[in-house]
């Protein structure tokens, strides 16, 4: 007898010893819980466990150990293992010892690197340098190279810029090649067709070749010659003999003042002249001439001064005086500063063989000291220049 759930209901014997309960309890010994009813109390209602197997009829008697036939299992969803986990073995351990050779190689590959890159650069730079000895001397006869920033001195080193002013190591103006731009004043001077420009390993120079045609013009006179001046350039002479004038202004009939070389009484000398009289007549012309020194293929640092109060007029030749000259005040010629020439007799000659640089006006006769600050690259910060050209 059933009760709807293929169940036999009623008492049940206890299960003979031995036989299944189920989940390794004895039948009937099931403890209570989990929807399991008590020893020997019914479950009113409760539904059939689909996973307990029914007893079998005809099992050991007045028991419920007995199971009846299999009875079909609702389908279980397939669920995905998990992979089992590999077994560990040293086999599996990273190799420490060939990881810590590789990044010691690595290390040892970028040290070696930087050290041939800091040769590298070290080589160049000592290349660089030799090579600037070798070609960006004073010779005018060396092999002109690219000009560096900083122009030097007479003394060979580079010119501090003025602090106020933006550095600018350009020698010409910005987009006129051929017209030398005043780095103290606003004139610039413009080469003639034979006349250029040589740069060298730390300045630049005008080069002249003796020739009519081999000079440079600036745009007006940058010397008031009724007042005290003084007139400098670094000059490098070639000529042996003749007449070669750096640096002079006038138009005309003649010259106001010229700076240069002169073969005077069968000597080579410096020479700084200036012109008394309207007409450039000799007798009317006073100069001081140093005929002691080297004036050929050597560069000097050639002043002339005129103190307008003490109507004397003087050479420097690089920071020492040559001597001085007494004179009765100086013709005003018109006609603007000129470089390479000088005018004489209504025509253009004494043209200069040779570069200059380093050329300076200033609106007052300079003194010992303040000349040797020129010749050593040390200027009196409180005496500039009106006019200066290739600095």
């Amino acid at each position: 007898m059933t009760d709807g759930t293929d169940r036999p209901h009623g008492p049940q014997p206890d299960p003979a010893p031995g036989s299944g309960g189920g989940y390794g309890y004895p039948p009937g010994r099931i403890p209570g819980g989990y929807g399991y009813p008590q020893p020997g109390e019914p479950a009113p209602g409760a539904a059939s466990n689909p996973y307990q197997p029914e007893p079998v009829p005809g099992g050991p008697a007045g028991g419920q150990g007995g199971f009846g036939p299999p009875q079909a299992q609702p389908p279980l969803a397939a669920e995905p293992l998990a992979p089992a986990p590999e077994p560990f073995s040293a086999a599996a351990q990273p190799d420490w010892q060939a990881m810590a050779d590789r990044t010691e190689a690595q290390q040892r590959k970028r040290r070696l690197l930087t050290i041939g890159i800091g040769t590298l650069v070290v080589a160049l730079v000592a290349g660089g340098a030799a090579f600037f000895v070798l070609h960006g001397s004073d010779d005018p006869g060396k092999k002109p190279v690219t000009a560096s920033s900083g122009s030097p001195g007479p003394s060979g080193t580079a010119e501090s810029p003025d602090p106020k002013t933006p550095e600018d190591d350009s020698p010409t103006v910005p987009g006129e090649p051929n017209l030398l731009r005043d780095r103290s004043g606003k004139m610039g001077i413009a080469l003639g067709p034979g006349a250029s420009l040589g740069e060298l390993a730390k300045r630049t120079e005008v080069r002249f070749k003796g020739a009519a045609d081999s000079y440079a013009q600036g745009a007006e006179a940058a010397v008031d010659v009724s007042k005290s001046f003084t007139v400098s350039t670094r000059a490098y002479n070639v000529a042996e003999t003749g007449s070669r004038m750096a640096v002079s202004q006038g138009d005309g009939d003649s010259y106001s003042f010229e700076l240069g070389f002169e073969v005077v009484n069968g000597k080579k000398a410096w020479v700084f002249r200036v012109q008394t009289g309207d007409k450039g007549q000799a007798a009317t012309a006073q100069q001081v001439v140093v005929d002691n020194v080297d004036t050929t293929r050597t560069w000097a640092l050639l002043t002339g001064t005129y103190d307008a109060e003490k109507k004397t007029i003087a050479l420097w030749v690089d920071d020492k005086q040559a001597g001085q000259a007494q004179v009765s005040g100086i013709w005003a010629g018109p006609g603007p500063l000129q470089l390479g020439r000088a005018r004489h007799h209504g025509i253009w000659s004494a043209a200069w063989d040779g570069p200059l640089d380093h050329i300076r006006i200033f609106d007052r006769a300079l003194g010992q000291e303040q000349i040797t600050g020129l010749k050593n690259n040390k200027p009196d910060k409180k005496t500039r220049p009106t006019h200066s050209w290739l600095i």
